[in-house]
């Protein structure tokens, strides 16, 4: 083999190209998203650095750090010269990424619109492969006083149980409540049990003066509100 043609490994490097040392002298904004994940795997294999890993672990997802952000350390831990500690590591970072921007924004929030509530739910929904039905717990004054977790499921769907919904809305002194669950496969049709289901909630809420506002379907970007599409 022709020398020149060999990995050279990041020691090797001029000093301004290894991903360390190019964040203490440039800061963190003039990494590449291959040379962060670099950082965090510290080697590459035998044929190759780990920024070149890095870069084709992103390439098999297309680039998409969203997607990256639902990978189990199961399947990290299949390509080349990722261990487990290495897959661990990575899914922790986007984790973290995950709950800042869940934390990001203001302590109250009124909740106005179906876009307000969406936006409250897309972090708590981002990166799951399976079902969460989620309520979001509101004041007379329509400010937003908690979210609840109410079930899990699997890639078909989760059981909401209206008994645990109303009971966790009024423990919380709840005047309106917002129902949410996310589809997994991306599809924004609601399936003949989301419509029953709502029809139900709505009702009962009734009953108890503990009305229910709206129910959303969310995907990784987009939602669909049955309050305005005139279902509720």
């Amino acid at each position: 083999m022709n020398p020149y043609q060999e990995k050279i490994g990041i020691k090797m490097w001029a000093e301004a190209d290894r991903p360390r040392e190019k964040l203490l002298l440039n800061g963190r904004r003039h990494l590449t998203d291959a040379e962060l994940i670099a950082i965090l795997i510290g080697s590459g294999n035998k044929d190759e650095t780990a920024v070149d890993l890095s870069k084709r672990i992103l390439g098999f997802y297309n680039n998409d750090l969203d997607a990256l952000g639902k990978v189990s350390v199961k399947d990290l831990s299949k390509f080349k010269g990722i261990g487990e500690a290495k897959a661990i590591a990575i899914v922790a970072a986007l984790e973290l990424g995950r709950r800042r921007k869940e934390a990001d924004g203001p302590d109250v929030l009124k909740i106005v619109t179906s876009a307000d509530a969406f936006a409250v739910l897309q972090p708590v929904f981002a990166d799951l492969n399976h079902e969460e039905f989620w309520i979001l717990i509101l004041n007379q004054a329509n400010y937003l006083i908690g979210k609840q977790l109410i079930s899990k499921g699997g890639m078909a769907g989760t059981v909401a149980d209206p008994k645990i919904i109303f009971k966790t809305a009024l423990e919380h002194n709840a005047a309106y409540v917002i129902l949410a669950h996310n589809h997994p496969s991306g599809s924004l049709r609601p399936s003949q049990q989301d419509i029953n289901i709502t029809k139900k909630m709505v009702e009962a809420g009734r009953m108890l003066d503990l009305y229910v506002l709206d129910h959303l379907i969310v995907t990784d970007k987009l939602f669909y509100s049955f309050g305005d599409e005139g279902l509720i």
